[in-house]
């Protein structure tokens, strides 16, 4: 690594580290109103939603409402193990949806 490197690597470091440091710091001094708590709550599944249906949708760059997709299936099935084996519902998604993706890829594709 070059010297310039090294800056720049311990100046990102530096900027990250004050801008989160500030904010946790100042965390307890604040009340966040309900409502935006609340709202907060949709966020995760709204990001995940976001960054996964049009990877699902267009796994080429372009709309592929086929029953090639193998994305679609491996999706549904995902969201069916999640939802029927609430207990495990991570787990159950992950093997559900894998196991649907190869299988339909291997069939129909």
């Amino acid at each position: 690594m070059t010297t310039v490197e090294i800056i720049m690597l311990f100046g990102m470091f530096a900027v990250t580290f004050s801008i989160r440091y500030i904010l946790l710091a100042a965390a307890d001094r604040f009340q966040m109103p309900e409502l935006m708590e609340r709202a907060l709550y949709y966020v995760p599944p709204a990001v995940l939603t976001a960054i996964l249906v049009p990877a699902v949708l267009l796994p080429q760059g372009v709309w592929e409402l086929t029953l090639s997709n193998a994305y679609i299936f491996g999706a549904l099935a995902a969201v069916a193990g999640g939802v029927i084996l609430r207990k495990h519902t991570l787990m159950a998604s992950i093997v559900s949806g894998l196991a649907v993706f190869f299988i339909w890829r291997f069939l129909f594709s």
